[in-house]
């Protein structure tokens, strides 16, 4: 009987570590994966009006040459790594510092959150997200933002963390499809709520490389 208890526990524990979390703090997290914290805005300090006045200028300057200049690419989801670079250099026309983040083994990372890393003054830094977005999404349950856990976590220190979206629409540029930029906002992060799913995976190597499984292939030929 005690063994039929042990099982029936065991499954109990299974279907709660593998069900979804919902509405999770987003600082919470961050403090949980990387020990730093997410500084709440306060729209009182002098430092982050300065900062907020400057993203601003920024996100307008950017979107203007990204309007002028067009983001061309076949899937929408890549229009917000595109979108990157223009925001770069608006935020070092602003005067503020904005880099790749440094990830902690050191080294500067791009792939994963955060996108930019900003420094103002003597102490404060920000951590920039890039996104887009289409006008007829924004009341659905479509996934906008997601990050995952890294040993080289690209977060390394107490900051903002913002985030800069754009709407886009699609206009023709020289006979080509093109997503230009009409509306931006800049969103602060530190009261977000965000959502985990636990997702069961696996790679190619394990599926059809040299590690692959051969009792799983059932059968294969040339076309």
């Amino acid at each position: 009987m005690e063994e039929k208890d042990y099982i029936k526990d065991l499954e109990a524990i299974a279907k709660v570590i593998v069900r979804p979390f919902k509405n999770l703090p987003f600082s919470s997290v961050i403090r949980l994966l990387s020990g730093c914290k997410v500084l709440k805005f306060d729209h009182q300090n002098p430092d982050y009006i300065t900062l907020l006045s400057k993203l601003k200028s920024a996100a307008e300057l950017a979107g203007r040459e990204a309007f002028k200049v067009g983001i061309f690419t076949k899937r929408p989801n890549e229009a917000g790594n595109k979108i990157e670079p223009f925001v770069k250099e608006a935020l070092r026309q602003t005067g503020l510092v904005a880099d790749t983040p440094i990830a902690k083994n050191g080294k500067k990372k791009s792939a994963g959150y955060p996108d930019i890393q900003i420094t103002y003054g003597d102490s404060l830094t920000a951590y920039l997200e890039c996104k887009t977005y289409n006008i007829k999404n924004i009341d659905t349950t479509q996934r906008a933002f997601y990050f995952s856990p890294s040993e080289n976590f690209k977060v390394t220190k107490d900051a903002l963390h913002l985030m800069l979206s754009y709407q886009l629409v699609i206009e023709k540029r020289d006979n080509k499809l093109a997503y230009v930029p009409i509306h931006w906002k800049i969103l602060t992060l530190d009261s977000l709520t965000v959502d985990l799913k636990h997702e069961f995976n696996q790679s190619n190597v394990k599926i059809y490389g040299k590690k692959s499984e051969p009792k799983t292939v059932l059968a294969e030929g040339k076309v």
